[in-house]
């Protein structure tokens, strides 16, 4: 492919000058193939005996580190253990400061219900809510494409951990049997700073 000057035809080299010529000729004095190539009367030369074994052997290739394994990011927010003061009172009897039952709602509808409860929850100055998921027993009604049973207890979690929630949810735990159990979750709730949204 030639070089043009956009019309189409070749364009013409020009000739180098002295100094040019100069600085070309001591580059390519300098440059050596990658791989030198044999030369008859070298190829017809025997090759050169090997070096007797008491020679120095060469040294073992050393076996190449591993790359350091990367540091795991901070992941959502998932079980943040209650403080034991605070368990042992919810496992007396003590109220968590609101709750929200999602048994029977389809998944679309438990996702919205769950969302704006945690925010008013927020608003509302709440650090610690209940959400019963429920446990997914024999007698739930399965609606066509919502997963069957149990849906809501595995999605709730994720829900919580997600991003969208980031700002609202501190963590979140397994409730005492005395709030449900396996079928609900105690959600500790972000204080909104003053100020701040």
């Amino acid at each position: 492919m030639t070089a043009g000057d956009g019309t189409g035809r070749p364009r013409r080299r020009r000739p180098l000058h002295a100094e040019e010529k100069a600085l070309w000729d001591h580059v390519t004095r300098s440059i050596r193939p990658l791989q030198p190539l044999p030369r008859l009367a070298e190829a017809a030369e025997p090759p050169p005996e090997p070096a007797p074994p008491e020679a120095e052997k060469p040294k073992p290739a050393r076996p190449l580190a591993a790359p350091p394994a990367p540091k795991p990011r901070p992941g959502p927010p998932a079980l943040a253990p209650l403080e034991p003061k605070l368990r042992r009172r919810l496992s007396r009897g003590a109220e968590v400061d609101a709750r929200l039952d999602l048994h029977g709602l389809t998944q679309a509808a438990a996702h919205g219900r769950l969302i704006a409860f945690l925010r008013g929850a927020q608003g509302a100055g709440h650090s610690l809510v209940l959400v019963i998921t429920g446990k997914g027993g024999e007698g739930m009604q399965v609606l066509a494409g919502e997963g069957g049973r149990g849906v809501l207890r595995r999605l709730v979690p994720q829900w919580l951990a997600a991003p969208e929630l980031r700002a609202v949810v501190v963590g979140f735990e397994t409730a005492g049997r005395g709030h449900g159990g396996e079928g609900a979750l105690y959600v500790r709730v972000r204080r909104v700073r003053e100020g701040r949204p």
